[in-house]
C-alpha cells in the first residue's frame, strides 16, 4: 500500500468507528484533544489496525502516537518490517 491507500484507509477506520466528519480528520489532527478519541476507543483502532495490517502492534510502539499522521507512519513502518 501506498502511504495515501493507508492514510484512506485509516480515514475510513476513524469514521466507521467513532462515527466522525472526513472533514475534522487531517494528518495533524490529534487523536484525543480533536478527535475526542478516549484511550479504550485507541484499543478499538489497534485492533482494526491489526485486521488491516494483518501483523500485531505492540502497545509500547503506539503510546507515542498522537496525531491521525503518526498513525499512518506507524502503520507504514509496520507494514515496511521496521
Amino acid at each position: 500500500m501506498t502511504r495515501d491507500e493507508i492514510q484512506d484507509k485509516i480515514i475510513s477506520v476513524l469514521i466507521e468507528l467513532f462515527e466522525l466528519d472526513d472533514l475534522d480528520i487531517q494528518p495533524g489532527s490529534h487523536l484525543y484533544e480533536d478527535l475526542d478519541i478516549d484511550s479504550i476507543d485507541a484499543v478499538d483502532l489497534v485492533v482494526e489496525l491489526k485486521k488491516m495490517t494483518g501483523k500485531k502492534i505492540k502497545p509500547e510502539e503506539f503510546k507515542s502516537v498522537r496525531t491521525v499522521g503518526d498513525v499512518v507512519d506507524a502503520v507504514e513502518e509496520l507494514m515496511a518490517g521496521r
